[in-house]
């Protein structure tokens, strides 16, 4: 049964199920990655430059295991037509430790650490799998604009999660609420999760193992075969070079994006809230009209153009020098961010043979763990190190943690200019050939 004949076959209800599943996740990005625990791991859990050298660790590590562990169990998924099990196992795995990041408390440094690397590996290993559903659930016309619809539903998950927290750190303030929105985020991320379980089902059929075969020794059999299969699919190939880079500098910003607020702009955890909030309204926006674009002007134009505008806003944020001006960059960063991501993501399923999608969204994360291990690492070293040349200079702590700041700043730009030169030489007509006559 080919993927088309899969997608449509599917029902309004088990799309909604994908969005809602996507509604529940980005309130875990938005909380845990971006608005809160981000800054409050910084400042309160490790405190100083060495805040962010220490969130730059602890995002490599938990990067560094899915990267090890995602494309092996894609293939696992997609012989015994398993995606939903190990979406189940590690969304558990995302949530329990989200919640248990409540012990989090200043100076905890190996719960504070271990808990988010644990809960971050849950939340990267689970969206292999949620990803490897959408040809299940769209044809590959209406792939465009179901991603993004999907990115745009699961964006304003992120939104109404921070409005339900941004009243108790308010009005209450103190550690104690701040952990306590973690809970909160956790249970918010597990419910919207349910329907997903519920509704979806999957419509390819396990294979039987072969004499003398166990699972793992399949898969990595398999894993052998797609990476020379997408060896063979050229453009795949080029593309993958090519987000290995630009990702890079989207991931930098995203993780470090509530500690360049806190520290050049001395953001309270309220205005980081507001903030991401702003970014995430622009980011449902930007997601939907990537979504249409992507079906009209194609996918690759389409990320050029997404990858241009989050240029733009990076020199915007290292001349910025004002908190307003802050606001108004995260505004165009959300719209950019929303149509790199979801058209990325879009991509690799177009790129993708019939049949094999977990195995190319599990390469498409070995991928993109890969660069998200080496961004965040390159960035925490460049500002903690930068931060500690420019104090041995005479700058007092402070003045010379925001010197560190602006220079790990730069290095965003220097992967998204890198990764959009590779990109033109990316095909799209090719790609979409080669993957349908496989």
């Amino acid at each position: 049964m080919t993927t088309a004949t899969l997608a449509t076959a599917s029902t309004r209800r088990e799309r909604w199920a994908w969005y809602l599943y996507d509604f529940g996740n980005s309130a875990y990005a938005s909380v845990v990655l971006l608005a809160v625990y981000s800054a409050y791991f910084k400042g309160e859990v490790v405190g100083g430059a060495e805040g962010t050298r220490m969130w730059g660790l602890a995002l490599g590590i938990a990067m560094l295991a899915v990267a090890v562990i995602s494309p092996i169990l894609g293939a696992i998924a997609d012989f015994a037509a398993s995606k939903k099990r190990f979406l189940l196992v590690f969304t558990i795995m995302a949530c329990l430790f989200t919640a248990g990041l409540f012990f989090a408390k200043p100076g905890a440094l190996v719960i504070g650490m271990g808990f988010f690397i644990l809960a971050e590996i849950g939340y990267r290993a689970a969206q292999v799998f949620y990803n490897g559903l959408l040809p299940e659930i769209a044809a590959p016309d209406e792939m465009g604009r179901v991603s993004g619809y999907g990115w745009a539903i699961g964006t304003a998950g992120g939104v109404v999660c921070l409005l339900l927290i941004l009243p108790l750190i308010v009005l209450v303030g103190g550690t104690f609420v701040v952990r306590l929105s973690l809970v909160i985020t956790a249970i918010f991320f597990a419910v919207a999760a349910v329907p997903l379980f519920l509704w979806i089902r999957e419509r390819a059929e396990p294979q039987v193992l072969p004499a003398g075969e166990n699972y793992l020794s399949v898969a990595l059999k398999r894993l052998g075969k797609t990476i020379r299969t997408a060896s063979q699919f050229r453009e795949f190939a080029k593309f993958m070079i090519a987000f290995l880079v630009y990702n890079d500098g989207i991931i930098m910003a995203l993780d470090f994006a509530a500690i360049i607020g806190a520290v050049l702009f001395g953001m309270t955890q309220e205005q980081l809230i507001i903030f991401m909030i702003i970014v995430q309204v622009t980011n449902v926006a930007g997601a939907y009209v990537f979504g249409i674009l992507v079906d009209r002007i194609g996918a690759k134009r389409s990320l050029v153009l997404s990858l241009l505008m989050m240029i733009g806003v990076v020199v915007w944020l290292y001349l910025n020098q004002t908190l307003t001006g802050y606001f108004f960059v995260g505004a165009v960063a959300g719209v950019a961010m929303a149509g790199a991501q979801s058209v990325s993501r879009t991509m690799v399923a177009i790129f993708a043979p019939p049949g094999q999608s977990a195995e190319f969204y599990g390469f498409f994360s070995v991928v993109g763990r890969t660069s998200s291990f080496i961004g965040p690492i390159v960035y925490g070293l460049l500002a903690a190190e930068a931060a500690l040349w420019y104090q041995s200079q005479g700058q007092d702590s402070g003045l010379a943690e925001q010197s560190g700041q602006r220079v790990a700043i730069l290095s965003i730009l220097v992967f998204l200019v890198l990764g959009l030169v590779l990109l033109t030489f990316v095909d799209e007509k090719k790609a979409r050939k080669a993957a349908v006559q496989a």
